[in-house]
């Protein structure tokens, strides 16, 4: 069929979507590019501008992949169906279209802004390759019509043979010598009996190459399974006809790699006669796919396997038929690569990954050993059946000695440090991702024990890792759906053993987990930023409950205080003075009856701006108390210039006063800091009070005030309406 017979349909019914009017100016650059390498190869009836136009959409149609979330590369295949559809179908064409995408699309057809350079380049090297699919199936599809015609013809030339031999013979040899495509014909016993042109130039131009040896002859190492199978069908007359993949070895050494089709040729009673082959030479797409199909499985700057290929890889070791019983898992990331990128730029940093990836590759001793780079600076080894576990951890001892020499890059050393996860078991309990966090998860425990290192993975230590997680991702929720709860501990006046007030400590009824106390929850919300909303709602809370207390009296004429923890990050939020005294005023509680407590680490090492909200709020009447004291690095001279009312002594110093004779050292300790405290006018309350031992000793040595077991535990506010228990347990 002549290519120009028919016109292609109107490019116009492919998606163009409108966008900026500069993207659309480089829409059309990339399109008049693209046209003027295209069309010298194109066997079509339109004018070179129709065809420029008829590229437009095309190039609008990629322009939009690229930039699709999430990345979809089928709109590749359709215009790699569209080019063939325009007869874009000589044997340079598409080299010259895959040419023009890798060399421009990028440059004149994305967004920067939008759409980082690496991750384009991976996005344009898949579109590649899902044009030459997309080329491929729709030039299969048009081949395969014509080998169906051609069949037709051979059978219709063979029948006439009988009736006019002269005619028949013509006619089919218009058709054998004409078609593009190669085509021979042999016997049932496998003799080759003729060939056209076009099958000898596919075997270097020798017809006697290919007359000389029987269907049979032609095994190739590459082979698809079961060819040979289908082969002995059509032999049998079990089948009419086959379609395959097939490689074949040419007489110079190289390898034809062919789309065979292959039909059973009966006579008039319908007894097999001959076999009709046609062959398409697809070497050179073939090895553009491979080409692609390496480009998009390796990283571009280290040339080593990117996360695509460790993923299949994995995911095959992992799969029950895969043969492999163990697997072996090294997660490797570099300590303080930002830095490097940041002081010396990224161009230094990529040639330090492209050095480190050579070190790690060195490292490799074994066929069953896989080093990848998945992103970033992190890199896997992956081990298939380790003889031992130890072949893991020596992996990763191997990778660190490799690393642990400076690497010289433009005039300087750099040392490299790197920490490294290890997993190591049995197929089948994991699947991909868990075994990739749970090295995710052993590596960054190697980095938080200070890195050049590696550590082993331990179940428990993932499962509390990912509970943190999985309360992190709950955590906001949680206080939507009011899950969170407080429970009061008195305050308990050592003189005379009545109540001064009570601490208000958070708890979270959580749904899955049960009652979760303060260490469970308060270092995730302050390390999400969630504690500034929770601390708000339990200020609030208390204050409320406070009000309660004094509106019915409870506490005689001396209203009861509420003791509300407040956190750095809550120290340092600007809208902190504020919302205090908003909530106060709302509740009608007077400030003296709110003492916020702050721990030390937190007051000493604060700086006067940081100290500038709680003095405001002092001088409010607020009072403020220095929580936990002696667990930090106790700077006693900076107390003078802190604004705080009392003191909470940790119960770490205090444990020695619940034995009798108390410990000589604690007395001198808590002696010492009772009349420091008071020297500067500070009240001192004791946490942790268990016995009625450690409470005399207390009241003794002066202390002004206590909580704890012996008093009473922390429970709902109702408790201090009623009598307090004044026993540990009761």
């Amino acid at each position: 069929m002549n290519p120009s017979a028919r016109r292609p349909s109107a490019p116009g019914r492919l998606p163009a979507p409108d966008g900026p009017d500069d993207l659309d100016d480089g829409h059309r650059r990339f399109t008049r590019i693209w046209s003027r390498a295209v069309y010298p190869a194109t066997a079509t009836s339109m004018t070179r501008g129709e065809f420029e136009e008829y590229l437009l959409p095309l190039a609008r149609l990629l322009g939009d992949a690229l930039h699709a979330r999430p990345f979809d590369p089928s709109p590749g295949r359709v215009v790699g169906a569209a080019l063939v559809e325009a007869h874009c179908t000589a044997p340079d064409a598409l080299p010259q279209v895959l040419g023009v995408v890798d060399a421009y699309l990028l440059l004149y057809c994305s967004d920067p802004a939008a759409l980082p350079t690496e991750e384009g380049r991976a996005r344009c090297a898949r579109l590649q390759h899902a044009i030459s699919a997309g080329f491929a199936r729709a030039l299969q599809e048009r081949t395969r019509a014509e080998q169906e015609a051609l069949s037709r013809a051979a059978l219709a030339a063979r029948e006439t043979v009988e009736k006019a031999l002269h005619e028949s013979e013509t006619r089919f040899r218009a058709v054998f010598e004409g078609a593009a495509i190669g085509i021979g014909i042999a016997d049932m016993e496998g003799r080759i009996l003729d060939l056209n042109g076009a099958l000898a130039r596919m075997f270097g131009g020798s017809e006697h190459h290919v007359r000389s040896r029987r269907v049979s002859d032609w095994v190739h190492p590459d082979d698809a399974p079961g060819v040979w199978r289908l082969h002995e069908e059509l032999v049998r007359g079990e089948r009419d006809h086959y379609r395959v993949e097939k490689p074949y070895p040419r007489s110079d050494g190289t390898v034809l790699w062919t789309n065979l089709t292959v039909s059973l040729l009966r006579d008039a009673d319908g007894e097999p006669r001959y076999m009709l082959a046609l062959m398409e030479d697809i070497t050179e797409r073939r090895l553009l796919n491979l080409r692609l199909r390496y480009e998009a499985t390796h990283d571009a700057l280290t040339d080593l396997p990117n996360r695509t290929m460790f993923f299949e890889r994995l995911e095959h070791a992992l799969s029950p038929d895969s043969g492999t019983s163990r697997i072996g898992l090294c997660y490797l990331d570099l300590d303080g690569f930002k830095t490097v990128n940041d002081s010396l730029g990224h161009a230094v940093g990529d040639q330090l990954l492209v050095n480190v990836a050579e070190r790690l590759q060195s490292c490799v001793t074994s066929p069953r050993h896989l080093v990848a780079r998945i992103g970033g600076d992190e890199f896997v080894a992956l081990v298939n059946d380790p003889v031992s576990p130890s072949e893991v951890t020596d992996l990763a001892r191997r990778a660190l000695d490799a690393l642990s020499s400076p690497i010289p890059l433009g005039g300087r050393e750099l040392t490299v440090r790197a920490s490294i996860g290890i997993v190591e078991g049995p197929v089948g309990e994991l699947t991909p991702a868990e075994v990739l966090r749970s090295a995710d998860i052993t590596m960054y425990r190697a980095k938080a024990r200070g890195g050049n290192r590696y550590e082993l993975a331990d179940p428990d230590s993932d499962a509390r890792t990912i509970s943190r997680h999985m309360l992190t991702t709950h955590l906001p929720a949680a206080l939507e759906h009011e899950e969170f709860f407080i429970e009061y501990q008195p305050l308990v006046r050592m003189d005379d053993g009545s109540v001064e007030g009570a601490e208000a400590l958070v708890r979270w009824a959580h749904p899955r987990h049960g009652v979760l106390g303060p260490d469970r929850f308060i270092p995730l919300a302050e390390h999400t930023g969630l504690i500034v909303p929770l601390g708000r709602w339990v200020l609030e809370q208390a204050v409320r409950q406070a009000c309660e207390w004094q509106v019915r009296g409870i506490g005689g004429p001396r209203p009861l205080r509420v003791n509300v923890n407040l956190s750095p990050r809550q120290l340092r939020h600007p809208e902190l003075v504020a919302e205090t005294v908003a909530i106060l005023g709302n509740a009608g509680l007077d400030p003296s009856s709110l003492c916020l407590e702050v721990t030390e680490s937190a007051l000493i090492r604060a700086d006067d701006d940081e100290l500038k909200p709680l003095r405001q709020l002092a001088d409010l009447g607020v009072r403020i108390a220095l929580d936990d004291f002696g667990t930090g690095y106790s700077n006693l001279a900076s107390l003078r210039r802190l604004p705080a009312s009392t003191l909470k002594l940790d119960r770490s110093f205090t444990r020695g006063l619940q034995q009798h004779p108390a410990d000589p050292v604690d007395l001198k300790v808590v002696e010492g800091i009772v009349s420091l405290a008071h020297a500067l006018d500070l009240a001192v309350t004791v946490e942790g009070v268990e016995t009625a031992v450690q409470a005399e000793q207390l009241r003794e040595l002066g202390c002004d005030s206590a909580q704890g077991w012996y008093y009473a535990r922390p429970g709902p506010p109702e408790r201090l309406g009623g009598a307090l228990p004044l026993a540990a347990g009761q």
